[in-house]
């Protein structure tokens, strides 16, 4: 949705609401991600993206905060079986209900690239479907730069069918492909699909501050920014 002001015109705890702040590299110590933690709490972003393993060493910092964890599932390929995949989201979901803002699954991928559409959909629902018995939203990544106009349409469509809240740009940890991520064109194709049914989340390459307000300026709902790029784009002398 367009916002009422420009971008420029916001004020760094309005623009820091856009931000899922990514806690994702695997490589993190349990310190890390408590100080990065801590950081995106403070600054009042949307939600911390972390690691399911995690979720425990998280809560802490974020009981009683306007700031939530983001949790991934089938994170970063997406390729684990429907069952495996509701079994995750239920074990992360189940009694961290008051500290999830939403789950980020991952689709697959590699369906989407074989044109299995319906067993796409088909899984996407059950996953979609797990999550709002928690009432929790459920964001479904698509690795666009693994794909082609075409099929990021029609991956629009299966997760508007399938339920899903919100349509995702990127994992960031996509390799042999060359990295765009969430360029405003791919964010323009994804709004023309979903028309409003569902939000929008563009992750991958945000690293600019020109870039950040230019998809804010667009109608993006949520961006995930990395660690060393959240100073960067909200402008912060830090």
């Amino acid at each position: 949705m367009k916002p009422e002001k420009k971008a420029a015109e916001m004020t760094t705890e309005e623009l820091a609401k856009y931000i899922d702040y990514s806690v994702l590299k695997p490589e993190f110590t349990e310190a890390e991600i408590i100080d990065l933690t801590k950081d995106g709490v403070a600054l009042g972003c949307a939600t911390i993206c972390i690691n399911p393993a995690y979720m425990d060493l998280c809560r802490p910092y974020v009981e009683g905060k306007e700031t939530k964890l983001c949790p991934v599932c089938d994170f970063p390929f997406g390729t684990s079986s429907t069952e495996s995949r509701i079994a995750q989201a239920k074990i992360i979901m189940e009694g961290n209900e008051d500290i999830i803002g939403e789950l980020d699954i991952v689709a697959n991928f590699g369906r989407i690239r074989s044109g299995k559409y319906d067993e796409v959909t088909k899984d996407l629902k059950a996953v979609a479907d797990e999550c709002h018995k928690h009432n929790i939203p459920l964001k479904v990544i698509f690795e666009t730069d693994a794909l082609n106009e075409e099929q990021i349409r029609k991956t629009c469509r299966c997760a508007v069918e399938a339920g899903a809240d919100f349509v995702k740009t990127s994992t960031g940890f996509l390799t042999g492909y060359e990295a765009h991520g969430a360029v405003p064109e791919v964010i323009q194709i994804m709004m023309e699909e979903v028309g409003g049914k569902c939000r929008i989340k563009g992750s991958g390459c945000i690293r600019t501050r020109e870039h950040f307000l230019k998809l804010i300026d667009m109608g993006i709902d949520r961006m995930g920014v990395g660690y060393k790029s959240v100073p960067v784009v909200l402008d912060l002398k830090r």
